[in-house]
């Protein structure tokens, strides 16, 4: 799919310190810009609050834009990565796993998803495409885990996606107010997908739901 390559984590030369440091720089980013819209932040506040020379801002990401671009595209590669474990299991436990593995990240990278799924800038298309990217992945990994293929067919591509879209919502507001555990609201995602792929099977037959597991799907 065209749009996962925005999610695609890109390749960076460097030594091994500085790989480290520019690592150092979009962890720090990915909390600023989380706090902070873009547009509030100069490149100096930046360098000031990093603690760091704006030069060297300058010379790993070129511009504040730059910086920016590579924080989401950094962000999101480590959510699809954490989303994609569990290839090995069988279908409803891959599918749990994948659950299971994305709230986890949303859980301990809190300012890393928050600026994945709302960009914190307004209507911005470059970082609305990484978010689009992700949501495809996403798709793909549920598709590949319920139907053991990701060239589904158009129902199931667009049920599939209108349910990721929920989980961001859902995953917004719990790691806002975590009044649920994450095993509870787990099982909760895992169910609604299970009446999401029972829906998708009744509209096309090609694509029946996988069989209900102990835990619910």
């Amino acid at each position: 799919m065209p749009q996962q390559r925005a999610a695609v984590r890109p390749r960076v030369r460097g030594t091994e310190r500085s790989l480290a440091r520019r690592t150092e720089l979009i962890a720090i980013g990915r909390k600023l810009f989380a706090d902070t819209p873009y547009d509030a932040l100069s490149m100096d506040d930046i360098a000031r609050q990093a603690h760091v020379a704006k030069g060297l801002i300058y010379y790993y990401f070129q511009s504040k834009r730059g910086y920016y671009l590579s924080i989401i595209q950094d962000s999101a590669a480590d959510l699809v990565t954490f989303a994609a474990r569990g290839r090995e299991l069988p279908a409803v436990d891959r599918v749990h796993r994948t659950i299971d593995s994305y709230l986890r990240f949303a859980e301990q990278h809190q300012a890393a998803y928050r600026t994945i799924v709302s960009g914190g800038v307004g209507f911005d298309a470059e970082v609305h495409a990484i978010r689009d990217g992700v949501r495809e992945a996403i798709v793909s990994i549920i598709a590949e885990g319920a139907y053991g293929r990701d060239d589904v067919a158009a129902a199931a591509r667009i049920g599939l996606l209108s349910w990721v879209c929920s989980v961001e919502g859902a995953t917004l507001d719990w790691i806002g107010r975590p009044e649920l555990s994450r095993e509870t609201l787990c099982e909760l995602l895992t169910k609604t997908l299970g009446g999401v792929l029972r829906a998708i099977e009744e509209l096309d037959p090609s694509h029946p739901a996988p069989p209900p597991a102990r835990r619910g799907v």
